[in-house]
């Protein structure tokens, strides 16, 4: 009976541990919308049944990594936010002020792809992550504290295989979970 209860669990662990190596999507175009956004940053709570436990006592239960890539460009060596990014910037931030986000605090992480000098992406990226803070910031009116700018530089490339792809030039918006 013992082997047959855990033959049944085996697939919810399963299942639950592939939710965490999922890989970010890339919303783009008409994907950038508020549902979606909404979708993407909405922490999820895990289940807890009354005979398994996931993690050690006194620990918080787990949570559904909750991000979302957007195309969010920028000319080559700029951080000036163009008119389409600043569209998507404007759904973001109604999806930030909606009542299931508006309690959560986000990282905002710029990426930037290896053309260039290291040193220089990181610099470049940490640079337009702040230029996304300050956009959410002046014309959304989400308060700075709930907003951190991050550089990644050319450290997590979205697409290894093509270097100069625009989706290594994007922005991460994570939901921190505290």
């Amino acid at each position: 009976m013992r082997v047959l209860l855990m033959a049944a669990c085996l697939p919810l662990a399963l299942a639950h541990l592939a939710s965490y190596a999922q890989k970010d999507v890339v919303l783009r175009g008409k994907d950038v919308n508020e549902s979606a956004l909404i979708k993407a940053l909405t922490p999820e709570r895990t289940v807890r049944m009354r005979s398994i436990q996931v993690a050690p006592s006194g620990e918080k239960a787990a949570v559904k990594k909750a991000s979302a890539s957007m195309l969010i460009t920028f000319e080559t060596a700029s951080s000036e936010l163009k008119p389409e990014a600043k569209k998507m910037l404007d759904t973001l931030g109604r999806a930030m002020a909606s009542d299931k986000l508006s309690s959560f605090k986000f990282a905002i992480e710029g990426h930037a792809d290896p053309r260039g000098e290291e040193q220089f992406n990181m610099e470049l990226s940490q640079k337009r992550a702040e230029a996304v803070v300050a956009y959410l910031t002046e014309n959304h009116h989400i308060d700075a504290s709930r907003l951190r700018p991050i550089g990644k530089g050319q450290t997590e490339l979205f697409n290894p295989n093509q270097i100069d792809a625009p989706e290594n030039r994007r922005v991460t918006v994570k939901t921190v979970v505290e």
